[in-house]
């Protein structure tokens, strides 16, 4: 068998196994641990860890010389991935505090889920292995490879969504944040620790402060937040050029790569 056609092969057919176990098995395994702990922050990481399995199985055969954290790379330096995210974000941080009020009581468990768990899992699965792997070791460009992860990122956050102009603003953000941070795991050595703090902190402040119900929030709320957005691409650009390192997405791979990143 054609060493492409296997590649893909294995990696949908893992992807898949992924998805269905997600699918049936995710709230099963949810409820189950839940029962035995009497914590949802508990159950919520049991849950995404056994969904997880797959995708590790599937690494270690198209990868099996590969260390697993490289794989997923989480092997780069944390500090530098919380840095560059807590510095980019600080705009949503101090509009919010500045502009609305604390949320009244705060559900530490489902606050952890919504921001710990979430961003750490939905990193993993989307950016690192539906999205990073395409990337890395495939002649995929960087909207082909990221084009299907962002719609299946966006098509997960619907349920937040209770009319129809809700649910269209919701997947259009979702899919246009999927892309964004795919970029910033990208330009950032493949770090997904920046992408991951990114996404944390971001969920963290929208939860904290009494902004919205959904991502969608208000055009005031969102201004803050295309503030940090900014601020992210600007640090990034500067570390690049100070560096004098080379942009890994540019016009010429933005569909096809003649060979691997």
């Amino acid at each position: 068998m054609n060493k492409t056609i296997r590649f893909f092969f294995i990696f949908i057919l893992g992807f898949s196994a992924y998805y269905f176990l997600d699918l049936y098995g995710f709230k099963i395994t949810q409820s189950f641990v839940k029962g035995l702990t009497g914590s949802k922050a508990i159950a919520h990481v049991a849950a995404y860890s056994v969904t997880l399995i797959p995708l590790i199985l599937t690494l270690k055969i198209l990868f099996p010389k590969k260390n697993i954290t490289d794989l997923f790379s989480i092997n780069k330096s944390v500090l530098k991935g919380f840095s560059v995210a807590f510095i980019g974000t600080l705009p949503m941080l101090i509009g919010y505090f500045i502009n609305f009020n604390l949320t009244d009581k705060i559900d530490f468990q489902s606050l952890f889920i919504n921001t710990v768990s979430s961003a750490f899992f939905e990193e993993i699965i989307f950016r690192a292995f539906l999205i990073g792997v395409l990337y890395r070791f495939t002649g995929l460009g960087f909207i082909s490879s990221a084009l299907f992860g962002s719609l299946l990122f966006a098509q997960v956050h619907l349920y937040q969504g209770s009319s129809l102009t809700e649910l269209i603003e919701i997947f259009l953000i979702t899919f246009l944040g999927s892309v964004f941070f795919s970029w910033v795991y990208f330009e950032m050595n493949f770090n997904l620790w920046t992408a991951i703090f990114l996404h944390l902190f971001m969920n963290l402040y929208w939860e904290i402060f009494n902004i919205s119900e959904n991502v969608t929030g208000n055009l005031f709320g969102n201004s803050f937040k295309i503030l940090s957005i900014l601020l992210i691409i600007a640090i990034i650009i500067y570390k690049k050029y100070e560096g004098k390192i080379p942009f890994q997405i540019t016009g010429k791979i933005l569909f096809i790569k003649t060979k691997p990143a």
